[in-house]
């Protein structure tokens, strides 16, 4: 390999892709996934935003910059370990990039499948509610907290966390907020209906659920819900005896579309605890400053706060060395949870995120 700076070599660079001994050639100012797809390699992508995560792999040789700023989806962490995200990364020299394509048995093999939109609901002003039929012959393995891929026409896609949980995938759930001049989501407020059929294609994603001692705080920004109602459904249903808490944070009240389901969970789980923060007007139930005291079980509804979700959990937890956390929302909320929590004393391993973005197309 040359270890040459585009500077002294303008036609590019070449990017050596393992284990599967593939190259390809990535042209001044693509970026290694762009170069990665143009050979003809299905590599892990989503949002194509640096915001996802999705596209991480680990740099084994050369050097690549980030031309628009070191990407959100990517820790220090990470990146102190030699990872990068391929759709932000441009190659400065020859590389080489192990892809962590899915290859372990115990994980799901990555599928592109038809589908047909079994139910399709409005749960919220905004936000659509698809239940997802497979053939009969087919399933989907996946994770809870994993994403998948709703493929359109011209090659575009567009990612959804997928909120059923594994054990009850008989319907795979999906919740779409609509985005106005977006490719997919206003025909699910308009000519799309039941019946409809699709193509989807995953699971991908590293937001991933593990079981583990100690109590675990989930944090939900709008449909962000998605992934977080997938995990909390796994540790629920099985029983699980640690403390688990759910913030949901949305600008109204109204955009807390399941919850009622949380609110029952809170009365049927002793361990179970529940609180709603809302950023637009004024809270059902406030105490100082906006904020008020958490709900358990026996409660009939969870008094919601004024403010930003990530405040009111440090509000509630100063100290968040115990705990694990998982959260899936916007990036801002995304950015401030992995710029704050840490200072909280929550460990590096213990923080499992997963930003929401527009895709690219």
């Amino acid at each position: 390999m040359s270890d040459t700076s585009d500077a002294e070599n303008p036609v590019g660079h070449v990017v050596c892709f393992l284990p599967h001994e593939r190259s390809a050639h990535a042209a001044p100012g693509q970026s290694v996934l762009e170069a990665g797809l143009a050979a003809g390699l299905n590599l892990p992508r989503s949002c194509r935003s640096g915001h996802c995560g999705a596209c991480c792999a680990r740099l084994l040789r050369g050097r690549s910059d980030y031309p628009n700023g070191p990407p959100l989806g990517l820790s220090a962490r990470e990146a102190a370990d030699g990872f990068v995200l391929l759709c932000q990364a441009r190659a400065l020299t020859d590389l080489v990039v192990d892809v962590r394509l899915v290859e372990r048995a115990q994980e799901a093999q990555i599928k592109t499948l038809p589908c047909r939109i079994e139910r399709l609901e409005h749960p919220a002003p905004e936000v659509a509610r698809l239940m997802l039929r497979l053939p009969a012959v087919e399933r989907l393995e996946f994770q809870a907290g994993q994403y998948l891929d709703v493929l359109l026409e011209g090659g575009r896609r567009r990612s959804y966390s997928i909120a059923s949980p594994p054990h009850d995938a008989d319907l795979l759930e999906l919740h779409v907020r609509r985005v106005t001049g977006g490719r997919f989501s206003p025909e699910l407020f308009g000519r799309r209906e039941a019946g409809s059929l699709l193509r989807i294609e995953g699971p991908f994603g590293r937001l991933r659920y593990q079981a583990a001692p100690g109590p675990a705080l989930f944090i939900a920004g709008g449909t962000g819900f998605a992934p977080i109602k997938s995990m909390l459904r796994v540790a629920l249903e099985r029983g699980e005896p640690r403390p688990l808490q759910l913030y949901w944070g949305a600008r109204a009240a109204a955009d807390l579309y399941d919850r009622e389901l949380v609110e029952d969970w809170v009365r049927r789980r002793p361990h179970f605890r529940f609180q709603a923060v809302v950023s637009e007007g004024s809270a059902a139930t406030a105490g100082p400053s906006g904020l008020s005291g958490n709900v358990s079980a026996g409660t009939s509804q969870a008094p919601s706060r004024t403010g930003f979700v990530h405040e009111a959990v440090l509000a509630d937890h100063p100290d968040l060395s115990a705990f694990t956390v998982y959260a899936a929302g916007p990036p801002d909320m995304i950015a401030a949870i992995r710029a704050a929590f840490p200072a909280h004393g929550l460990p590096a391993e213990a923080l499992h995120l997963d930003p929401f973005d527009y895709a690219v197309d």
